[in-house]
């Protein structure tokens, strides 16, 4: 019994150094980190499709008016320049001749909201010359506006 209580005692004392236990690795902590990550990259990727509008243009079925409406296009140059119906004008004469063109149209049976302005704007035209071209007409009482695009080929 000596051997046995010698055992029992080194193990026990307080004095005698045990041996060092094994290292674990826990594996909870880390897979609660992966999970987090997981969920927040699926979270993240969904967004990415509202980055962009989808925009389906409406169609229309009828059949094209009888009556023509009379048309007044403003081009807008790339510098700047305003050119009505192919008249060259600056930004004080382009208000004069929309008012012009406005009561030529409005001594006809055609009302002025009949008119339509078509604006021809360069795409590297300045914003502001493009929103003159806009208070001209509002001056003029024309709201009929559309802006012409190009296709690309």
């Amino acid at each position: 019994m000596s051997w046995l209580d010698s055992h029992a005692r080194r193990k026990f004392s307080l004095g005698e150094i045990a041996s060092p236990a094994e290292p674990e690795i826990n594996l909870i902590p880390f897979i609660d980190v992966l999970l987090v990550v997981l969920i927040f990259l699926m979270i993240s990727t969904t967004f990415t499709r509202f980055q962009e509008l989808a925009i389906t243009l409406p169609t229309a079925n009828g059949s094209e008016s009888q009556a023509e409406v009379k048309q007044i296009h403003i081009a807008v140059s790339r510098d700047g320049r305003f050119a009505v119906n192919g008249k060259v004008a600056d930004r004080s004469q382009l208000s004069a001749l929309l008012n012009q063109l406005s009561n030529q149209s409005g001594s006809s049976k055609d009302a002025p909201n009949a008119m339509q302005v078509n604006i021809d704007a360069d795409a590297r035209a300045p914003h502001q010359a493009v929103m003159s071209a806009l208070e001209a007409a509002r001056d003029a009482n024309l709201s009929n506006i559309v802006f012409s695009s190009q296709t690309k080929k």
